[in-house]
């Protein structure tokens, strides 16, 4: 078990027509960042990516790979560098409980952002560092359910179970009070490093450790134009399966398993009306 015995956290199901998304707000400001390289250090495991699978890439740092990732390692000490706007609060919970049942140390370094599921992630580490410029983010769970008010209603119930969970490992990792913990929740809290060792959520400010730069080595332009594009449809409220669609309509491409959404949108080419209202939107 990790060095902390930190509990394992409770996991849930997936509700049905369940959508997950990252805070439009972090996703617009992690987009413009491009990816760091990964470590060649062969007990390093790198989440630069969102958390769940990505649309984009195909990737995604999801629990199959950490899990994969954790098995090559073996008992050795890893370290988990994290620069990720979150994601799947789902995956988050389950990567966390990968994380905390490593039978040796885990250090977790914060290179940009860790915030919504990646923050989650970040609680497993027996020792976690921030750089300077860099944030943590916590708030309560978010996501898209479709359904009628009976399904509305399940669903907050639902969802304050999750609160409930995330709440948890907060707690247990921060050695903090509930009711602050569930303010800081509340408030979609962001965390410079000072703040974060001063309530509990990092132990130490690493002036080693900073937030990516810019590495036109490192610079794949256009996956970075299309998540800008992304982030900025996410801040104009669309949810992120209908940013998959306005975007796969427009032309733009994606990972091959999203081939077979609107296939008939998308072999008569780009829509012009797409296009206008993205137009529209980038205006406003």
């Amino acid at each position: 078990m990790s060095l902390r015995n930190l509990p394992e956290a409770r996991t849930f199901q997936r509700p049905q027509n369940f959508q997950w998304d990252a805070p439009s707000d972090v996703l617009a400001k992690w987009a413009e960042t491009p990816l760091a390289a990964e470590s060649t250090d062969d007990t390093t495991i790198s989440m630069f990516e969102v958390i769940g699978e990505d649309w984009w890439t195909g990737g995604g740092v999801t629990a199959k790979r950490i899990s994969a990732a954790l098995r090559s390692i073996g008992d050795k000490d890893v370290t988990v560098k994290i620069n990720s706007p979150g994601g799947d609060m789902f995956e988050g919970i389950a990567i966390y409980n990968l994380l905390r049942a490593h039978k040796a140390k885990v250090t977790v370094e914060v290179l940009g952002w860790a915030a919504s599921a990646a923050s989650i992630i970040a609680m497993a580490g027996d020792e976690i560092r921030m750089g300077v410029g860099t944030f943590m983010m916590v708030h309560n769970a978010w996501g898209v359910v479709i359904g009628n008010r009976h399904d509305m209603r399940a669903s907050a119930d639902l969802f304050d179970g999750f609160d409930s969970a995330i709440a948890d490992i907060y707690e247990a990792r921060t050695g903090g009070k509930r009711a602050d913990i569930e303010k800081l929740m509340d408030a979609e809290t962001f965390m410079g490093p000072s703040e974060a060792v001063k309530i509990g959520f990092a132990d130490a400010i690493d002036d080693g450790i900073s937030a990516p730069e810019s590495d036109a080595s490192n610079m794949d332009r256009g996956l970075m134009a299309r998540r800008q594009t992304e982030a900025a449809l996410a801040k104009a409220g669309f949810s992120r399966d209908k940013r998959s669609e306005l975007l796969v309509e427009m032309g733009v491409s994606a990972a091959p398993r999203d081939a077979s959404r609107n296939p008939a949108a998308r072999d008569a080419g780009i829509d012009p009306v797409a296009v206008q209202r993205l137009i529209n939107l980038m205006k406003s």
